[in-house]
């Protein structure tokens, strides 16, 4: 009897966990679908995209997976399959070699991926803003959003080739010194249009207007992303553990499997 009721309860506790597994894989997939419309990611990492792209849908195939794997799993336990449940154990495995081996790359190249988030905001500013229109709704929306402009700094709009190129004959004719215009989202929502447009108008020499956002965008960028970074190390782990332990009671619940046939033989 009390056997049974281990048994029982080790079956309740393993379709519990891949219930967990379940709602993992939807939320990833909801994760990788945010991620591939987020500005805020899809800027930082806009130098490298198409890799960026990459890994956002190899994050939607691991969301899949873990579905798939959960969906093993309870057939395995419900049916009493060892089968099942060796595959589940198998492809849990890979799953958890995977989701560590990127954790650590992730965490070696942290110098790296910081280097590419100030290279492609730098990149957008000098080369695709005005240019690229979906790069400009993008950026406008990363100024305004977090009170930011250009990449270190505003002065980094004077050598942004396609939109200071665009305002050539203006600023020629608005000032007779070299000066450069800053776009509309740089300048802060507490102000009138008219003010702002005044203030948009700079020299390299120039202080920086309290009506135009001081701080560059990589920064902030950095801050955000170090946030969401946060939260993933702490769903990560606690997914880990989760999965840790789903591979324990399933190798516990397949010997037991083993054993309860032997005694039905």
């Amino acid at each position: 009897m009390g056997m049974g009721t281990c048994f029982s309860m080790m079956k309740y506790l393993v379709f519990f966990i891949n219930l967990i597994f379940w709602l993992s894989g939807i939320g990833l997939v909801v994760l990788s679908v945010w991620m591939l419309n987020d500005p805020v990611l899809n800027i930082s990492l806009a130098q490298d995209h198409s890799c960026y792209t990459i890994g956002v849908y190899l994050l939607l195939s691991l969301g899949i997976l873990l579905f798939i794997v959960g969906f093993l799993g309870c057939c395995g336990i419900l049916r009493e399959s060892q089968l099942l449940l060796v595959l589940f154990f198998c492809c849990l495995l890979t799953i958890l070699v995977a989701e560590v081996s990127a954790g650590i790359w992730a965490y070696t190249n942290k110098a790296e991926l910081e280097s590419v988030v100030k290279e492609s905001v730098k990149s957008i500013v000098q080369h695709e803003y005005g240019k690229d229109e979906s790069r400009t709704r993008e950026f406008d929306v990363i100024q305004s959003e977090l009170k930011c402009c250009g990449a270190s700094d505003p002065l980094d709009w004077l050598s942004s080739k396609n939109f200071n190129d665009e305002a050539k004959i203006e600023l020629s004719i608005s000032s007779p010194t070299k000066s450069y215009k800053l776009p509309a989202s740089c300048c802060s929502s507490d102000y009138t249009k008219v003010i702002c447009d005044g203030a948009r108008m700079s020299e390299p020499a120039a202080p920086y207007s309290d009506v135009i956002y001081n701080q560059g965008c990589s920064d902030k960028l950095l801050e955000v992303l170090s946030d969401y970074m946060s939260w993933f190390i702490a769903v990560g782990a606690l997914l880990i553990l989760v999965q840790l332990l789903g591979l324990i009671f399933s190798l516990i619940l397949c010997c037991s499997i083993q054993q309860r046939n032997r005694y039905k033989a």
